[in-house]
């Protein structure tokens, strides 16, 4: 090896190209919807995927000791279930999962569904959901999302515009979420391959682990890509003590003071490729080291890590391309972990004091 090589500085990898809004929305057929509350002890909120009316290809894999999902046995491979209807994601723990009941009721009437009877009308939509844990943060332990919230969550994607940027931070179920006692949220990618063929991220960030590296108040998912953006030594000094007297206010505080931590991280993974059924798990599973790479630790007993897949199948998958969307998941996925904590507005309420990442450590970048 040349000395001066191995000596010189290692160099940012370039970002791959994106689609025309860096969102899961980029992958043509997707919407997504938000609905939230933050009033009145509220802090939480519903994400909706919807896909086409057709449905899409569907695949999932949930990770860590305490995951809160719906319909998710459906999803596997050797069941019945060939294409769903929606994916929702949903603040309110194990609560938040009535929030599929109001998604179910609005495609029913679209007629969205799995068809059962003579009748057009006469559909079981499929619709899998997950939660994180976010009781208690806007102060209400009871103020946590339903059926009528799930509603208004899959209106507000349908109403959006094929193509349409996704609202980032704290919207939708990442309205409540927090990441190592900084607040999280909602956060979107998408890689482009040089087929054509896109692949996007929707994740809703709410980890027991950091997305921080305490050495350097550096994201991980920056590290990850190679890109970090610093902040001054003065800058990250300051900051620590502020997330310090942050989590000591938190802990004052009987709605946000809950030992042990509990959060759970989800994601959406969308791709326009025609990927089969196991296909779209391995992809679901696979985007689960873009997580591993922004989050540390990661799933762990406390958290209920779930990524879903989801493949509109409008484009033939090319020989030897089922890697690259693998590995452009899971880029995605890291990207829009560090787009979350860019994107992140503090809250210091009733149910606790959490920084954003923006406030403490400034800088640009994701």
């Amino acid at each position: 090896m040349d000395t001066q090589d191995a000596q010189e500085p290692h160099r940012p990898t370039q970002q791959p190209p994106t689609g025309p809004q860096d969102a899961l929305t980029d992958v043509p057929g997707l919407r997504v919807g938000h609905a939230q509350r933050t009033d009145d002890g509220w802090l939480t909120g519903t994400t909706v995927v919807l896909p086409p009316p057709e449905g899409a290809v569907p695949g999932v894999d949930a990770r860590g000791g305490a995951p809160g999902t719906r319909e998710t046995d459906a999803l596997d491979p050797k069941n019945l279930v060939e294409r769903i209807h929606a994916v929702v994601l949903s603040g309110g723990s194990a609560y938040g999962l009535d929030t599929a009941s109001g998604v179910m009721a609005w495609l029913e009437e679209q007629a969205r569904g799995v068809p059962v009877g003579a009748h057009p009308s006469q559909v079981v939509p499929v619709v899998p959901a997950a939660v994180i844990f976010d009781l208690g943060r806007g102060g209400r332990w009871t103020a946590r999302p339903g059926a009528q919230m799930g509603r208004q969550a899959v209106e507000a994607a349908a109403a959006t515009e094929p193509g349409a940027p996704v609202a980032q931070g704290c919207v939708g179920a990442g309205t409540g979420a927090v990441v190592g006692g900084l607040k999280g949220g909602t956060g979107t990618a998408s890689v482009r391959l040089d087929s054509g063929t896109v692949v996007g991220a929707l994740v809703i960030l709410n980890a027991a682990g950091s997305a921080v590296d305490p050495a350097t108040g550096a994201l991980y998912g920056e590290l990850a890509g190679g890109r970090p953006c610093l902040p001054s030594q003065d800058r990250h000094t300051d900051a620590e003590q502020r997330r310090s007297q942050a989590q000591r206010e938190t802990a004052e505080r009987t709605a946000g003071s809950l030992r042990p931590a509990l959060n759970t991280t989800l994601v959406v993974v969308g791709t326009d490729a025609a990927l089969t059924r196991p296909q779209a798990q391995r992809l679901a599973g696979s985007c689960h080291d873009g997580l591993a790479r922004a989050i540390r630790p990661i799933h762990l007993m406390h958290d209920g890590d779930t990524v879903f897949a989801l493949s509109t199948a409008a484009r033939t998958l090319a020989d030897g391309e089922l890697n690259q969307v693998l590995a452009a998941g899971a880029d995605a996925v890291t990207r829009a972990v560090v787009k979350a904590m860019r994107a992140a507005t503090s809250v210091d309420g009733p149910g606790g004091v959490f920084p954003s990442y923006s406030e403490l450590y400034g800088g640009q970048g994701g």
